[in-house]
């Protein structure tokens, strides 16, 4: 199929399909004679793959780092991550990814703390 009926079927646009290959999160696609993209079922199974893992928090970047295993989590049943250990390499990932949410809602409820106090007049 080619790119427009490709990004429609993985919830997506044409560009962000581009972007997703330039940075190395979707293999070069085949291409036809004229030089258009094809994409297969496979292909856009794995575009979904990298939106959920996106929508989830994780960066470009943090994809990037284990590009090469994405097609793992395309397999009927899932492969599933394992280790939460920010040193465990690919898995490290979401360890990291993790910290970074925790900090992040700790600050938060820091900030929420200190509004509420001087709402109440208490600061």
């Amino acid at each position: 199929m080619r790119i427009g009926d490709a990004a429609a079927a993985a919830g997506t646009t044409p560009r962000a399909l581009r972007f997703y290959e330039q940075r190395g999160l979707l293999p070069p696609p085949v291409r036809t004679a004229s030089g258009q993209r094809e994409y297969g079922p496979g292909e856009i199974e794995r575009v979904r793959v990298v939106r959920d893992l996106l929508a989830l928090g994780l960066t470009v970047e943090d994809l990037r780092g284990c590009a090469d295993r994405l097609h793992l989590l395309t397999q009927d049943p899932p492969w599933r991550c394992g280790s939460t250990d920010p040193g465990a390499g690919a898995s490290g990932i979401v360890g990291r990814r993790l910290a970074a949410l925790d900090a992040e809602i700790d600050r938060l409820a820091g900030l929420r703390e200190s509004l509420a106090r001087r709402a109440a007049g208490e600061d």
